[in-house]
């Protein structure tokens, strides 16, 4: 449909006004004439409405057709203006075209006139048009350009990739005119192109969820060529992902996507593909630097935090060499502890620290320093809910420096909020106090600030770990040599499997073990009970061997019980573990074992747990034998013949050497299942052998 022309025509004679729009009217469908019959009431009509075109007179009263053109001039120097006049002249042909009126022509009689007059009229104003339009469209693109200029200056001012895609968008919106716009970026882990920006006035149109995944899509088929693409009518493709209904797709380089949609077929002309590629290229270079000075703001983060790093790592190992100097003079387990703990909280670089031993259960604090002792009393009064236990625990378990990187965050260290607080620390660190053989216990180190540790202390700190642990086996195992130092622990086992509990059913009173014979393929155990109890009948167990009295005595009876294997003693003989009394009553066995220095207390006693969960550590303590008594047993077993100690052990457990005797010869040799002259024999060879040892040192 053509766009209507509106023609003013302007004659001071009543009815011409009138008469030539109807005609020009009936020549042109698409033009729609007013008339005014002066100039003024001309100027108020175009002050009011659009005109298109003025047909006037020359000759009006108080403005001539000229006098009009030159104030319809000063507003559009371009209006189309037709001088239609009865008076025609060479001189006012000349000055009307001098003034810039657009066409001139006399009116004449006949209809034929306005035939010619209507021509004029759509020429002129289909060029007015055109030039206008012309005009508008290089102003818009002046505006546009001027646009993409600054969006330009915006993004590469942008500090972040998510303020470019935005801008991007906006832009494009603002000089396409369209509804939607939309960017998307690509994210390498996941595979995908996720929505980054959309335009404000398009969010409702463009859903921020939807994604585009591998093959999916026009927009991922273009981002995965690296070329725009116009889609007239996507609707076309019924199973393709679109955002509207024509779409302009230009890739951002190894970035992602800029979209601009309409939802009118083909509404993208060349102009608009031009500018956005244009605007896709600026967002393409201000993306990459974007992404440079990120790597180099990463970079430079880096660097810094492994100067900090290194500052760090280089005055702990100050520290460090400063306690194993400490360390390395100290003559005692307790020095070492104490010195390591003085030295680490006489720093800037922590707060304080302690130690908690491994052979306590719950583990406890054995030396500290840089802190009162309130904080550790609240920690022995927490016992197993304190956090630090759970944390000395895993330490244990993995043999490896653990770290609470934030006290005030970390799930279950609520209860030390406010001693942090207090005491200024929100880091802890755990490290492992080890050697090749056993674990001493966990020292922990608290730190100001989060995040402040990196790996390379914590290296240092576990290294740090393992000479202390080197340090205190050193200095227990010289005690050793000195002292014959042994740990004796005394353990209550609730547990039914065991077999003194199993004994006491049907026992009434103490049951006890007096002595272990372990032989090649069997175990003998000489084994006291009440004067009123008989255990023989129980020979019919499994686990039993034999059962035979060995004496009967006023208060006890003492029986010799042969087993095939024996669980516990297993686990004792895989420690070096002495067993030293073992006394059963009412299903519960008291044992007192003796545990070298080098056996570390938790394993033992999870060992036995393993075999009897129902195992209770009753008391610790540590023992100091003399030197030559250790070396009589040690020469000793030396000298003897396994028969020999077997004799000489059976004659000790069974009461032999008392008197009056409470076993014979006879019986003993019939527990070790060998003749009576055999037993006596291996028995006076023993004997010989220890006073020899006693009195001149010399075996014979």
């Amino acid at each position: 449909m053509t766009k209507p022309i509106t023609v003013l025509i302007v004659d001071n004679e009543p009815g011409f006004a009138d008469l030539a729009g109807e005609m020009l009217e009936r020549e042109r469908d698409a033009i729609v004439a007013e008339a005014a019959t002066n100039a003024t009431a001309a100027l108020e009509i175009l002050e009011q409405r659009e005109i298109d075109c003025i047909v006037s007179d020359y000759e009006m009263p108080r403005m001539t057709g000229l006098e009009l053109l030159e104030r319809v001039r000063e507003d559009d120097p371009d209006l189309p203006f037709i001088l239609f006049t009865g008076r025609g002249s060479e001189e006012i042909a000349s000055e009307a075209i001098a003034a810039g009126v657009t066409q001139y022509l006399q009116k004449e009689s006949g209809k034929e006139q306005y035939a010619l007059l209507a021509n004029q009229i759509t020429n002129a104003v289909s060029q007015y048009r055109t030039e206008t339009e012309l005009r508008e469209s290089e102003r818009r693109y002046e505006r546009t350009l001027t646009t993409l200029h600054e969006t330009t200056r915006d993004l590469m001012r942008a500090g972040t990739k998510r303020e470019i895609y935005q801008s991007a968008v906006d832009t494009a919106g603002e000089i396409l005119d369209v509804p939607v716009a939309a960017a998307y970026t690509f994210e390498p882990t996941d595979g995908i192109l996720a929505h980054a920006a959309s335009m404000r006035e398009s969010r409702e149109l463009v859903d921020p969820e939807m994604q585009f995944e591998q093959g999916e899509g026009h927009v991922w088929e273009v981002f995965s060529e690296g070329e725009s693409a116009y889609y007239e009518d996507v609707t076309r493709d019924a199973d393709t992902k679109t955002l509207s209904r024509s779409e302009l797709i230009v890739p951002l380089g190894t970035h992602g996507v800029l979209v601009a949609g309409t939802e009118d077929v083909d509404g993208f002309d060349e102009t608009m593909t031009e500018l956005l590629h244009i605007l896709a290229a600026n967002t393409e270079a201000a993306l990459d630097r974007a992404e440079r000075e990120q790597l180099l703001r990463d970079h430079d983060r880096t660097l810094t935090q492994q100067n900090e790093e290194l500052t760090r790592l280089n005055h702990t190992n100050e520290i460090v060499r400063e306690i194993n100097h400490g360390v390395a003079q100290a003559s005692t387990r307790t020095e070492i502890e104490t010195t390591v703990c003085e030295r680490l909280a006489d720093t800037e670089r922590y707060c304080f620290a302690w130690i908690a031993s491994s052979d306590d259960e719950p583990s406890e604090p054995t030396a500290w320093a840089g802190i009162d002792a309130a904080f550790i009393d609240r920690i022995r009064d927490d016992g197993e809910r304190a956090p630090e236990h759970s944390l000395v625990a895993e330490t244990l378990e993995t043999g490896r420096v653990q770290i609470v990187r934030n006290v005030l965050e970390t799930d279950g260290w609520d209860r030390r909020r406010k001693e942090a607080l207090t005491y200024g620390y929100q880091t802890i660190l755990a490290v492992p106090l080890t050697d090749t053989e056993r674990q001493y216990g966990v020292l922990l180190v608290h730190v100001a600030g989060v995040d402040s540790v990196g790996d390379s202390e914590l290296e240092v700190l576990g290294e740090l770990g393992e000479t202390i642990g080197h340090a205190i086996r050193s200095v227990e195992r010289t005690r050793a040599m000195l002292t014959d130092s042994r740990l004796e622990l005394e353990l209550a086992v609730y547990d039914s499997r065991l077999l003194l509990n199993r004994f006491t059913e049907h026992v009434e009173g103490a049951v006890t073990i007096e002595g272990i014979i372990e032989r090649d393929d069997d175990v003998v155990m000489f084994v006291s009970t009440p004067e009123t109890a008989d255990i023989t009948p129980l020979e019919e167990w499994a686990s039993l061997e034999t059962i035979s009295i060995v004496s009967e005595g006023d208060d006890e009876i003492l029986f010799e019980v042969t087993v095939t294997s024996s669980p516990i003693l297993e686990i004792l003989r895989t420690f070096d573990v002495q067993l030293r009394t073992a006394t059963a009553q009412n299903g519960s066995t008291t044992l007192v074992l003796e545990v070298p220095q080098r056996v570390e207390t938790r394993s033992l006693v999870e060992a036995i747990r393993e075999g009897y969960p129902e195992t209770e550590l009753e008391a610790r303590r540590e023992t100091t034998s003399t030197r030559s008594a250790r070396q009589l047993d040690t020469h000793l077993e030396e000298r003897l013949t396994d028969k020999q100690f077997e004799a000489l052990q059976a004659a000790h457990y069974s009461g032999f050497f008392e008197w009056p005797r409470e076993s014979t010869g006879e019986d003993l040799a019939d527990a070790l299942d060998v003749t009576p002259p055999t037993y006596h024999y291996h028995l006076r060879a023993a004997e010989r052998k220890l006073v020899t040892l006693v009195f001149d040192g010399q075996s014979n």
